[in-house]
């Protein structure tokens, strides 16, 4: 009986996962690696926190306990990076992270010894790079991209530094946050316990603002100034690593120092590259035909395989294919004869402004957004209740459409109308 009982509160977990946009495909891996991260009580009791941000006094309400035991058991799951918490006018608010990017990742982003990592390790890599299931609904499930690419801004040119703009510079939003935590990379960490490691830094996994407060408190993520983060990003620059944050214009969360071997969001490019699993940048790399020498160290250095050589009228030439291009500028930096460029793409790329626009476009083309509106465990606040509004409203025509069928409102279709 104990065993159905533990079964279901994991199912439970499950299910409360998957209402988020960025959900977890059930497999017998996924609830191993639940019941390493959570207990049988914490995944009973995870399973019925609301989506939306929370006190513990909502939570004790929700739960049927009392406040100071509630506290007590969210604040404990904050310690090991389940939760994320934040003070916000002297009141602590939690809030339960997707698996990536959130708890998955933070579990591995310092050495621990209250669980088994090399064993996580394991799991994590069979359930994301063995079954993908998990891989290809994160990364494929929609047009809106979780993360998206940063350019190299050392290679950029004269004409090009004018017309950047400062949400497409990593730099800008070192320079700009309010809190930076450094961790060990979630990616290379795990891939070290499988004996397949590359040798790129460890320590550069980059957090900001509200997140970094949380795992720098709680003692995953060191704090750092800004000064240090941009020679870390520096150092990134040098070992030839592309640098993947959330897909928003404000504020974003994490910026990951990725090596092709390694990190999930390449690997899915490489596997998956013409289907856009990670948000490309403005930029597209083109070779300079009549200066290129064909020594090919672009080739091998594209983390993406994008570049390759072909035979064209019995002259051989190197090539981008701009399907695969992700416009990192990382080939730049390897090309002695400076024989590659980068040009603005001629399409439009849609950055989303916030998370809360970047998790409303998601959850609309997924078919969840009556889960972040309609969130039965929450007690209603008007204000998460705007800011979705809100996101809804800077979404294209089409996507309020898509929106309002999910929803089938007729207060959400009139403010379309009034607003559009």
């Amino acid at each position: 009986m104990s065993h159905k009982t533990a079964k279901k509160s994991y199912e439970n977990l499950v299910e409360r996962l998957n209402k988020f946009p960025q959900g977890a495909p059930p497999s017998k891996t996924l609830y191993e690696i639940l019941a390493m991260l959570f207990s049988e009580k914490e995944a009973e009791i995870v399973a019925q926190l609301p989506i939306k941000p929370f006190t513990a006094k909502e939570a004790a309400k929700i739960l049927k306990k009392d406040k100071k035991e509630t506290e007590k058991i969210l604040n404990e799951l904050a310690a090991r990076a389940i939760l994320l918490d934040s003070i916000n006018k002297n009141t602590k608010h939690y809030i339960l992270p997707p698996p990536m990017a959130g708890f998955f990742e933070f579990s591995m982003m310092r050495t621990r010894n209250d669980i088994n990592q090399k064993l996580l390790a394991e799991l994590y890599y069979q359930y994301l790079n063995i079954e993908e299931d998990f891989i290809k609904d994160l990364f494929l499930g929609g047009d809106t991209k979780l993360g998206r690419v940063y350019v190299n801004e050392d290679v950029l040119s004269r004409d090009n530094l004018v017309h950047i703009l400062d949400f497409e510079k990593a730099s800008h939003i070192i320079k700009t946050a309010d809190d930076i935590g450094i961790s060990t990379c979630y990616c290379r960490h795990k891939m070290h316990h499988l004996d397949k490691a590359c040798n790129a830094p460890l320590d550069i996994c980059m957090t900001f603002n509200n997140t970094a407060d949380s795992l720098i408190r709680h003692d995953h993520a060191r704090r750092v100034d800004s000064s240090e983060c941009l020679e870390l990003l520096h150092k990134a620059y040098e070992h030839n690593l592309v640098q993947c944050g959330e897909n928003v214009q404000e504020q974003p969360s994490f910026i990951c120092n990725c090596c092709s071997c390694c990190c999930e969001a390449l690997v899915a490019a490489k596997e998956f590259g013409a289907l856009h699993p990670i948000q490309t940048t403005h930029y597209l790399a083109a070779i300079i035909n009549s200066e290129c020498s064909q020594c090919k160290k672009c080739i091998s250095i594209c983390p993406v395989n994008a570049i390759s050589e072909i035979e064209d009228k019995q002259n051989k030439k190197i090539i981008i294919d701009k399907e695969l291009c992700l416009g990192c500028g990382v080939c730049l930096r390897e090309c002695p004869n400076n024989s590659i460029e980068l040009k603005r793409r001629q399409e439009k790329i849609i950055t989303p402004v916030n998370s809360v626009h970047r998790t409303v476009m998601m959850a609309v083309e997924r078919g969840k957004l009556q889960n972040l509106i309609f969130d039965k465990q929450v007690f209603a606040s008007h204000r998460a209740m705007a800011a979705v509004i809100s996101a809804i409203l800077k979404l294209p025509p089409i996507k309020q459409i898509m929106a309002n069928k999910q929803l089938q409102s007729k207060y959400l279709a009139k403010l379309i109308k009034k607003f559009s």
